[in-house]
């Protein structure tokens, strides 16, 4: 039990060069939240003290993106290792405090894991994480005594081949008393192969001071995952694809394929929910209990109640929906959308700042934009409410029990009364009273012995004939 202050410092300076990228390597993204906000949101489970973040390529535009109340920006000039990059937190971090030292580019380390290590400090000054690998190429190794006490940490350009042979590996993730680590910082040097000051040389001078080193091991080696390159960046998505749905399928949803689905940011699902093959579903979204959601649907930021039904191929983006409404398929809900319980919106329906009360459908090929639909209202195939003038937005307002005929345009601003019926194919520009029909189509008629216009033939081509030259 950890009975002093917890104060935990996060490395985040690293350029990272395989990335060949502009923007730094912490604001890369997995499951919708950048790679740094994975690792705050882990260390925050561990309630800290105070949460210190060392930034350096890209300082700027990390702290913008990721401004908090709880954080302790620090800047590292020059990036000259990572002992360096600690001894510059170490001045802001309280003499009797434990320090916990982790990497903005580690996003699948689970907070348990973190607590284990908290956990296994107090009885020695210095804790690590440690764990095997199959293939421990390019981590530090761990090195132990005749004891089987850890001793030191060689690096992989450092190490002998025989000590590359060993597969407990540095995870680079540590725990110290901070009057310890301060004294062993200042200790450091750079001489090595990297000339850069290494943090892992902090466990030989903590040994050769005569302090005992606590290891501490990981459910899972995916938790120690950094990511260097885009290659790894996929490799720990798909990771973090996995964790994410068996975490619901845990909790009582049903997934068809977890390999063909991704949850992106803060998404929360009820139980028995069923979400089928290649939806992607971005946060904040909250759906309810009992849903639907079809193949190859994309819904993002949106509010999804009860026992609502989701046919394959919509795009849900900022929308509202209430119990028991069908959407789709192919149909778009843009942001603004807001629809009542028993809603129907079919296939190929496009709404827009829309509000349709309760048992209101739009069955197909329709856009409804900028308008609001009363209860029990139908609108026909191919009705378009025209909301745009070429510089502003205009309103449509449609009353309950309305009909609205085929191929009617609405022309806004305009208003339709309770009961009304809009005639197939009309142009609305007017208000049109309660339990009125409105018509303005032309009158039809018809003409005997139309001939439709034909294409003319093109007249045939004569090859030219040569003429005979006159002899003379």
């Amino acid at each position: 039990m950890l009975n002093r202050p917890l104060e935990i410092v996060i490395l985040a300076a690293g350029k990272g060069t395989r990335m060949r990228s502009s923007i730094p390597k912490v604001l890369h993204e997995v499951a919708g939240k950048s790679l740094l906000t994975h690792v705050l949101d882990s260390a925050r489970e561990l309630n800290p003290d105070k949460i210190h973040v060392v930034i350096g390529h890209g300082g700027d535009d990390v702290r913008q993106e990721l401004a908090s109340d709880d954080i302790h920006w620090i800047e590292q000039a020059q990036q000259l290792g990572t002992g360096h990059a600690v001894q510059q937190a170490m001045p802001a971090v309280p003499n009797d405090a434990a320090v916990l030292v982790m990497y903005g580019d580690v996003p699948l380390i689970r907070p348990q894991t973190l607590q284990r290590l908290v956990d296994a400090m107090p009885q020695f000054p210095l804790a690590l994480l440690t764990a095997e690998l199959d293939d421990p190429t390019g981590y530090g190794r761990i090195l132990r005594d005749d004891t089987d006490s850890v001793h030191e940490i060689i690096e992989q350009k450092d190490a002998t081949p025989r000590q590359q042979a060993i597969r407990e590996i540095n995870t680079g993730f540590l725990c110290a008393r901070a009057e310890h680590l301060g004294d062993w910082l200042s200790a450091l040097n750079n001489d090595n192969a990297q000339q850069e000051y290494y943090l892992t040389d902090i466990t030989g001078l903590a040994h050769q001071s005569g302090h005992s080193i606590s290891p501490a091991h990981p459910d899972d080696v995916d938790e120690i995952t950094g990511i260097n390159s885009r290659i790894e960046l996929a490799q720990v998505e798909c990771a973090m694809q996995h964790r994410i749905a068996n975490r619901l399928m845990e909790d009582g949803v049903t997934i068809i394929d977890p390999y063909r689905v991704d949850i992106r940011g803060e998404v929360t699902i009820g139980n028995d929910t069923i979400i089928d093959i290649n939806a992607v579903i971005t946060g904040p979204t909250t759906i309810g209990s009992n849903v639907k959601i079809g193949p190859n649907c994309m819904i993002t930021a949106s509010e999804i109640a009860d026992h609502v039904t989701i046919h394959p191929n919509p795009v849900v983006e900022s929308a509202k929906i209430g119990e028991h409404v069908n959407v789709g398929p192919f149909a778009r809900l843009r942001p603004g959308t807001e629809l009542a319980p028993e809603v129907r919106i079919g296939n190929f329906v496009e709404t827009k700042n829309a509000k349709l009360a309760k048992g209101a459908k739009a069955n197909h090929l329709s856009y409804v934009g900028d308008a609001t639909v009363g209860e029990a209202t139908n609108i026909g195939a191919g009705v378009i409410t025209c909301n745009y003038d070429g510089a502003n937005k205009h309103q449509t307002k449609i009353g309950n029990d309305v009909f609205v005929g085929s191929d009617s345009q609405l022309v806004a601003p305009v208003e339709i009364g309770d009961g009304a019926t809009i005639g197939a194919g009309s142009t609305i520009t007017q208000v049109v009273p309660a339990d009125n029909l409105a018509i303005s189509r032309g009158r039809q008629r018809q003409i005997e012995g139309w001939q439709r216009p034909r294409k003319k033939k093109p007249k045939e081509r004569k090859p030219p004939q040569k003429k005979l030259k006159e002899s003379k």
